[in-house]
């Protein structure tokens, strides 16, 4: 019998999708939306020659993973990713320019360094972190990545950047041992410190310690970014361990997020 058109279901599209882009076009869509919050609502200072974008030379090697609505047609979500392949291209990783990461570097395994992660502010609160971190995921299992790095970012509060008060809100759990400490190329000015404890740690960060994702060391002072960079690296094999892929696609992340260049 022939089925009538009326009886057929199309499944309809899913409101968010998170894909690597291709092509120019959303790629500079995807730095467009960089550019309205590092420099338009962190007010930093990006090095970016074409106004209105946040461009840096290692947009050249990476892949940029984006969380695109198809109701509002826009990218909504963002996070760049940059393999130990396309970092041995470039000659560097992004980290490398804040820390000294001789010792972490000579782990045995593939590296997958993520950073300049962020989300439209009129979708905070929403399933687009849950879907960026699903799709990161994914991708790092697929691509046989065996950790994740990237520079963990924290503003400052009113009195200026609480160091010593982060760290002790930090689970002794979540400190790298000795072996895997580095060194930043700029430590906080001891002028900028202060025993307050203001700002806080970003709800990103906290899902990442909650993940197992460890802190090797001191921060660095991202002078341009008005920041403290904290630099982070989460074995994948102890992610695998605490959860299933199944679960890590359906878990609930916590939906607020800081806007600022983190893992």
């Amino acid at each position: 019998m022939k089925q009538h058109t009326a009886d057929i279901q199309v499944k309809p599209a899913k409101r968010l999708e998170c894909f690597v882009a291709e092509s120019q076009e959303l790629i500079q869509e995807a730095q467009r939306l960089r550019y309205r919050i590092f420099a338009k609502e962190m007010g930093a200072k990006l090095k970016s020659e074409a106004e209105g974008l946040d461009y840096d030379e290692v947009d050249n090697f990476c892949d940029h993973l984006v969380v695109f609505d198809n109701v509002t047609n826009k990218i909504v979500g963002y996070t760049r990713l940059l393999t130990d392949q396309q970092a041995k291209q470039l000659g560097r990783f992004y980290s490398q320019s804040e820390f000294n990461l001789d010792h972490v570097l000579t782990l045995p395994g593939r590296f997958l360094e993520i950073g300049r992660t962020c989300v439209d502010p009129d979708f905070r609160g929403s399933a687009v972190l849950t879907t960026l971190w699903s799709a990161l995921v994914e991708y790092a299992l697929k691509g046989q990545f065996n950790y994740l790095l990237g520079c963990a970012s924290i503003t400052p509060g009113p009195s200026g950047f609480a160091v010593d008060a982060v760290y002790r809100n930090i689970d002794s759990k979540n400190i790298a041992p000795a072996s895997l400490q580095v060194t930043p190329s700029m430590p906080v000015p001891a002028q900028l410190r202060c025993d307050r404890d203001e700002s806080g740690i970003p709800p990103l960060l906290k899902a990442y310690l909650r993940f197992g994702a460890l802190i090797c060391g001191e921060p660095c002072w991202d002078e341009d970014f008005n920041c403290m960079d904290l630099f982070v690296l989460l074995p994948l094999d102890q992610l695998q361990q605490r959860y299933s892929k199944h679960y890590m696609r359906d878990c609930k992340v916590s939906n607020e997020i800081n806007a600022t260049s983190t893992l």
